[in-house]
């Protein structure tokens, strides 16, 4: 039997996660503001993320997890951006390569996160929205608060967070430069 030509790992059903989360701007200020929420029970400041439910699709956990947490509605974002997905339109043997396309609300970056003791791995697709309105409270835990772009990417705890949040900023910028 031949081996593959990729370095591969297979995780059965019990051994991965989804989760789905959205980097979230008020796209109605000006500089525009983005979503954290502040973890009172760590003490942590993050993005909106959580699990995404069995048969729901990861733009709808996305959207449900955010106002879960946060109690805001949102919608997603369409951008240009970059990726190797290729449209509904291209031929299906279209080169496997970077594409710009316009208006998408694909996932923009993958978080593979390994959760350690051979319990697997869990995936975190991270979208791009904006803000739809306020709908209630969120989680108890958090406390959702919009900051200036330019401050939020200090403000989260963590350097991934602050990886995801950097990458939504150039797709942001680069949307709002070629849509001009």
């Amino acid at each position: 039997m031949a081996a593959s030509r990729w370095k591969s790992t297979l995780y059965a059903s019990e051994k991965f996660v989804e989760a789905c989360g959205a980097v979230v701007f008020d796209t109605s200020s000006d500089p525009k503001r983005v979503l954290l929420l502040y973890d009172s029970g760590c003490d942590e400041w993050v993005l909106p993320k959580g699990r995404r439910n069995c048969n729901e699709s990861r733009k709808a956990a996305a959207v449900r997890e955010v106002r879960e947490e946060s109690g805001c509605a949102i919608q997603l974002l369409p951008t240009t951006m970059s990726t190797r997905a290729p449209s509904d339109w291209e031929a299906a043997n279209v080169k496997d390569e970077p594409r710009s396309y316009d208006s998408l609300t694909e996932p923009f970056m993958l978080d593979v996160r390994d959760l350690g003791n051979a319990k697997g791995v869990k995936l975190v697709w991270w979208f791009i929205a904006e803000l739809g309105g306020v709908q209630g409270d969120g989680e108890a835990q958090f406390r959702p608060e919009f900051i200036q772009c330019d401050q939020a990417t200090e403000q989260l705890t963590f350097q991934k967070d602050r990886d995801v949040l950097i990458k939504a900023l150039e797709i942001m910028e680069r949307s709002t430069t070629e849509n001009a």
